[in-house]
């Protein structure tokens, strides 16, 4: 049920924003996903055993690791609480499993280090991965050239 939500509103969320423009011609809607994971007392060795086993079997085209810092509300005692962070990137093309992939690492997460839960932010956007071939080695101050100075008045 929950992945089936997820799946729904990932591929909504394509849908909902018609008005966004890709703005380069190889760009192509894509969704945007961002994973938060606390790290607590996950070593880096099993974050890294993690990343390599779960979260590459299930997006193998690509994604990148960030380390933060994370600060949240207990619920019980309305204090904050802070740790140690991995946030995970993904950009992919809008897919029927791709809820399932992103559920499936996230259940592996908690499982695995007894986690309460991992954060999920997802944004439709416009994005291009694509081998792009030899470098254009033209400037962007040949294709925006800088703004001349104006002439002082009376000259």
């Amino acid at each position: 049920m929950i992945r089936a939500l997820l799946l729904a509103l990932l591929l909504a969320g394509c849908a909902a924003h018609p008005e966004i423009a890709c703005l380069q011609p190889r760009e192509r809607p894509m969704v945007e996903i961002k994973l938060f994971f606390g790290r607590g007392d996950v070593s880096d060795a099993e974050w890294a055993d993690f990343a390599a086993t779960t979260i590459t079997q299930r997006f193998p085209d690509g994604f990148t690791i960030l380390d933060g810092e994370g600060e949240w509300r207990e619920s019980a005692s309305a204090a904050p609480g802070h740790e140690r962070t991995k946030i995970l990137l993904v950009a992919a093309p809008p897919s029927a499993d791709l809820g399932d992939r992103v559920a499936a690492v996230q259940a592996a997460y908690r499982t695995r280090f007894h986690q309460r839960s991992v954060g999920l932010v997802t944004s439709a956007v416009c994005g291009d991965f694509t081998d792009q071939g030899k470098l254009n080695t033209r400037s962007l101050s040949d294709t925006f050239p800088p703004p001349q100075p104006a002439a002082p008045p009376g000259k």
